[in-house]
């Protein structure tokens, strides 16, 4: 299995997997729109070599320490909580593996410049969770802050709250410059990630959101109580098994809001939702894949435009979205609030609808994947499956040894010694080959690698 060389992604976001699962034969609505024209690409130096979308200059813990994370326990040295609490720049690393549960109130991610790396650890890599009950809320929750990167970790809400009707799984709230890539999450009672108050530049890739639990199972509510314009891009996620909100839209007028390049698949009633309760969402869809499942009822719309509460109207550019199965692709309303541009250049080149169609299915979610990512992929690509009203289990991960990290930068030693780094010297952010990127960033990108082909 390949992947692209470091920054290839901008052009073409879904790596070189396609071919591992067979594009779906094209049955796009032709709608009265232009191309989308020109990417405008949203940093010159992304956050990492594959960061996209209206995050990707997110700083996260760059030029910061390395906190390696060593157990499982709720609270104190080497545990979880003491890296996501700490201030100032700072990466996780893990040591460990496996399921991190929070036994008391699980902590907010409230200060800045942080990079959270699951892909550092060993074995099946990581899932957070909580132990449920009146201690618990939602397992991560980025508040307040802003420059947060959150890569290659799981959220699997097992156990549900007291108040199950407010379980998330992500939360974004009042913060800027912000990723979540390669993430997945299961089992919320609410939203699987949400977006709240004063956010902007915000990426949501690459991940994989399944298994809403009734009766309020949604996919992502991209923005809750904006207070004013935003920029958030949704690109190659997967949201599947979700009776609506897949994905909700409802930003105020002069926002950039960009849905591309997803799958969504299975929803009940609604797939993408356009709202206008903010004086009318400019959003661009755009080479999405929309696929009916055994829940998904003939009144189901593909795109709908929501009017209730409605405060001007929403400007919705539609181009080359793939739609199968036996529901209403695009609403009657939302057809009239179509727009022939985009409402601000995309980020990022779009691929073709079944041409991503492939790459998601093959790349999204957290690496490596687990049986419950595995499920969700195979129910896309065989038609099957169905929205679930209990949580599952979650799955155990495979062990493994942590990689030896002798001076303790967070990068592996037989790494540096053959990419000429020096494994007895922290040389976290130098950058050892002068191609612009530091060691530690093409360290991460040489674990995704792996990770993708399932050596660990």
């Amino acid at each position: 299995m390949n992947v692209k060389p470091a920054g290839v992604w901008r052009k073409a976001p879904f790596l070189a997997l396609l071919g591992a699962t067979a594009p779906l034969a094209s049955c796009s609505v032709e709608v009265d729109a232009k191309p989308p024209g020109e990417p405008q690409v949203a940093t010159e130096r992304p956050a990492f070599p594959a960061a996209i979308g209206h995050g990707a200059s997110a700083l996260g813990g760059q030029g910061g320490r390395i906190i390696h994370v060593t157990n499982h326990d709720d609270a104190g040295p080497g545990s979880l909580r003491d890296c996501l609490t700490a201030e100032g720049r700072r990466v996780c690393v893990f040591a460990v593996g496996g399921t991190f549960r929070f036994t008391t109130r699980p902590p907010m991610i409230q200060n800045p410049y942080l990079t959270l790396a699951g892909q550092t650890a060993p074995g099946g890599s990581v899932v957070i969770t909580h132990t449920g009950g009146s201690t618990a809320r939602t397992p991560i929750v980025v508040k307040d802050t802003h420059d947060v990167i959150i890569r290659h970790v799981r959220v699997r809400l097992d156990r549900l709250s007291e108040n199950r009707k407010s379980d998330d799984g992500i939360t974004i709230e009042n913060s800027r410059n912000v990723i979540v890539d390669h993430v997945s999450a299961s089992w919320a009672s609410d939203e699987l990630i949400n977006g709240y108050g004063d956010n902007d530049n915000i990426t949501i890739s690459n991940s994989i959101f399944s298994y809403g639990i009734p009766s309020h199972d949604k996919c992502a509510l991209l923005a809750s109580d904006p207070q004013d314009a935003q920029k958030l891009s949704f690109i190659g996620n997967i949201c599947a098994h979700n009776g609506d909100r897949n994905p909700d839209i409802n930003f105020p007028p002069e926002s950039c809001a960009e849905v591309v390049n997803n799958v969504l698949y299975n929803a009940q009633s609604q797939f993408a939702e356009v709202w206008e309760g903010f004086g009318g969402s400019p959003v661009s869809i755009v080479g999405n894949t929309f696929i009916a499942g055994s829940d998904t009822r003939i009144v189901a719309q593909g795109i709908a435009r929501n009017t209730i509460g409605s405060t001007g109207t929403a400007q919705i550019y539609i181009w080359d979205n793939d739609f199968h199965g036996d529901f209403d692709h695009i609403s009657g309303t939302a057809r009239s609030a179509q727009v022939e541009r985009p409402p601000c250049p995309l980020t990022i080149d779009p691929l073709e609808a079944a041409e991503a169609y492939a790459g998601v299915l093959a790349t999204a979610g957290a690496w490596p994947r687990d049986a419950i990512d595995t499920q969700v992929v195979s129910d896309i690509e065989n038609r099957r499956g169905k929205i679930i009203r209990t949580p599952g289990s979650i799955v155990e991960l495979p062990g493994g040894e942590p990689y030896p990290d002798s001076d303790r930068d967070g990068m592996d030693d037989r790494w540096e010694v053959s990419h000429g780094a020096d494994p007895q010297v922290a040389d976290t952010w130098e950058d050892t080959n002068a191609d612009g990127i530091s060691n530690f960033e093409e360290f991460l990108s040489y674990r995704e690698s792996i990770l993708s082909e399932g050596a660990l």
